[in-house]
């Protein structure tokens, strides 16, 4: 009798444990394709529109020196921003602690490649990809951009920016010399974009604001 009920006892625990896992992948696979299906119209479209600025997001950097994903990142934002696009660039990453700045090295990466240092603004708060959209819309008062990045990455950034109000095109740039890693795009990014659907709704304010420094205005302003 007693292992008749801890027979049906661990059946009914692995049948709960079961529902409760069927509704979780699906409330992931909804919040995933809620993120791609919204923002994929807005994404290596034919012809990218005249915008206000070209967001490129931060990434690893070693030193000085951009990892491969960012250098992947910042060549095809150079290349937008000489093509016409935009004739302004927001490197928007980490620069949270003195030891370590992402925007910085982006920044002179951009002008090794002939980009005007005084049409590259920097966001030093860009933590990730909601503060870097969010950062964008109100502390650049922009109101069209491009944003760029890998393509497992693209659909989330283009889907938060049109979630904060700001008109958002994506454009990927090469994998040619980094390929992302199983655990990033199966695991990581999927969990991430439930994370964007959730920012989308509730709309928490970045960890940092501060005064305006308008994307028309001088670019020194946003200097550190």
């Amino acid at each position: 009798m007693k292992k008749r009920k801890i027979i049906k006892f661990i059946k009914n625990l692995f049948l709960t444990a079961l529902f409760i896992g069927g509704l979780f992948t699906l409330f992931v696979s909804v919040c995933n394709l809620t993120v791609i299906w919204s923002s994929q119209k807005k994404v290596n479209t034919q012809d990218v529109p005249k915008c206000d600025a070209i967001v490129i997001l931060g990434a690893m950097v070693r030193g000085d020196t951009p990892s491969a994903i960012l250098k992947a990142r910042l060549d095809k934002g150079c290349e937008l921003y000489f093509s016409g696009v935009a004739d302004r660039i927001i490197m928007s990453g980490d620069h949270g602690r003195t030891d370590y700045d992402e925007v910085n090295a982006m920044k002179a990466y951009a002008v090794s490649k002939g980009v005007p240092e005084e049409h590259i603004f920097t966001d030093h708060a860009g933590f990730d990809t909601y503060d870097s959209m969010y950062r964008a819309k109100k502390i650049f008062l922009c109101e069209k951009v491009v944003v760029v990045t890998q393509a497992f990455h693209i659909n989330r950034a283009v889907f938060l920016g049109n979630a904060l109000g700001l008109e958002t095109y994506g454009v990927t740039c090469s994998e040619e010399n980094y390929r992302p890693a199983f655990f990033t795009t199966h695991v990581r990014e999927p969990m991430a974009r439930v994370k964007a659907v959730s920012n989308a709704v509730f709309k928490p304010k970045p960890k940092y604001l501060g005064d305006s420094i308008p994307i028309f205005g001088e670019a020194s302003a946003s200097w550190d």
